[in-house]
């Protein structure tokens, strides 16, 4: 039978046995340390290669939300072409000139008596588009606004005068009855 390196060294006389028992002692306590505290014996290579990973993912994460966020404006920008496009309307015989401030600048456009007559009723808004200037209704103007406010450029918000003078009327002599025989 083979003989362990320890009982060679003793058989030689190079260890002493009170050495050879006091190694025996302290690996067995060792041994005992390491069952019990669940010791890991922390990696660097694995700990850096993990956190090289996370940070990897982090920037994908953000150009992940750039990209997005630069197709949702695309998106957008799309939308509101395609809602000056089918809702613009056009004037051949624009006679009148009307006046209206964009970026504090006096702009004017040639329109007829009846499209000016809507745009200064609230009927209809004027949309900046492609270097220039579109007349579209209100409803369309309301969806643009909600997608970008800074592409509506002219919306009229005056009430018609004579609306605004019979709706008070009308409240503060609703209680009084009007007899339909008075003679002047």
């Amino acid at each position: 039978m083979a003989l362990s390196l320890q009982e060679q060294l003793l058989k030689a006389g190079l260890a002493d046995k009170k050495k050879s028992q006091q190694i025996k002692q302290e690996k067995r306590k060792k041994d005992k340390i390491k069952r019990t505290q669940k010791r890991v014996d922390v990696d660097e290579t694995k700990l850096s290669v993990e956190q090289q990973i996370e940070e990897k993912k982090a920037r994908d994460r953000a150009l992940n939300q750039k990209t997005k966020e630069e197709a949702e404006r695309k998106a957008i920008a799309y939308q509101i072409l395609q809602i000056i496009q089918l809702n613009k309307i056009d004037i051949k015989n624009g006679d009148i000139s009307f006046n209206f401030t964009h970026d504090n600048l006096i702009k004017r456009i040639h329109v007829d008596v009846r499209t000016q007559q809507a745009l200064q009723d609230g009927k209809l808004a004027i949309v900046s588009y492609q270097d220039g200037y579109e007349i579209i209704p209100m409803p369309a103007a309301d969806k643009i606004s909600q997608r970008d406010a800074d592409i509506v450029v002219y919306v009229s918000d005056n009430e018609s005068p004579q609306e605004t003078s019979s709706s008070d009327e009308d409240d503060w002599y609703a209680d009084f009855k009007v007899p339909d025989d008075l003679m002047w």
